[in-house]
């Protein structure tokens, strides 16, 4: 993309130590009760052992957005991950298995963000209405969505990434993000790298992600391939995978 459609922040994200330390996490609840032990782990999203990255990881999944949740403690974490895609230190690996979505930290940090995100989209909301819960009503649905144009502007700067797992994983990111009203003009400049990256990907979910993003956005997904068989995903057997990302697995111990 050229330099002049790249789309303005909303607001600067916050420095990631300043999110650390001047956050009350003490006063935030995450799935286990308050979050007095997120910073000391999200330190860890960037440490230089593999195995801490790894475990930092599968707290950020299985206690800050567990079975996808969003929770108070959900939302400065949101804006950190963020502010720590630019670190050179988000490109190292963590452990994977051959379930998992493949790339390095900073793509599986774009795909939790994208996670996150599409929690407070305009369909869940609609959902959650008709069944008496509007998002509005629920304080840390309404803080992530208030901060889905600085999660955007973090995103979107992967876009065009070299690597093309980060660059799938910041286009599907960016998705939800643009149910911001805010963001609707820049729904145009996501429809060529949805076509040409997401639509081409060798990962079924992500083509199908980018023919729902383009159907619903009344643009023309003709010519990508989905998914031909729906049931391709279910003929293997879930036990002979252990994911690094269940708290057994981690190894993180939750302050109750």
């Amino acid at each position: 993309m050229r330099d002049d459609q790249v789309p303005p922040t909303a607001a600067d994200l916050p420095d990631p130590r300043w999110t650390l330390t001047q956050t009350n996490w003490a006063a935030l609840n995450h799935a286990y009760g308050l979050a007095t032990d997120a910073p000391k782990v999200l330190v860890a999203l960037l440490d230089t052992d593999q195995t801490a990255r790894t475990k930092a990881l599968g707290y950020v999944h299985g206690i800050l957005h567990h079975q996808n949740t969003i929770y108070e403690a959900t939302v400065p974490t949101a804006l950190y991950a963020a502010a720590i895609l630019t670190d050179p230190r988000a490109t190292l690996p963590v452990d994977k298995n051959r379930r998992d979505v493949p790339g390095c930290m900073r793509a599986e940090l774009l795909a939790w963000i994208g996670s996150v995100a599409g929690e407070v989209t305009d369909a869940v909301d609609t959902a959650s209405r008709r069944h008496g819960f509007p998002l509005d009503d629920y304080p840390p649905a309404v803080a992530i969505r208030q901060t889905r144009p600085q999660l955007f502007s973090a995103a979107f700067a992967f876009v065009d990434d070299a690597d093309r797992h980060v660059s799938e994983a910041a286009i599907a990111a960016c998705i939800p993000l643009l149910d911001d009203a805010e963001l609707l003009p820049y729904r145009a400049m996501l429809v060529p790298p949805l076509r040409e990256v997401l639509g081409t990907s060798e990962r079924w979910q992500r083509r199908e992600r980018a023919i729902d993003a383009l159907d619903a956005w009344g643009e023309d997904s003709c010519g990508l391939e989905g998914q031909r068989n729906p049931f391709l995903f279910c003929d293997s057997d879930p036990s002979t995978d252990s994911s690094p990302w269940l708290t057994e697995d981690v190894g993180i111990d939750i302050v109750r």
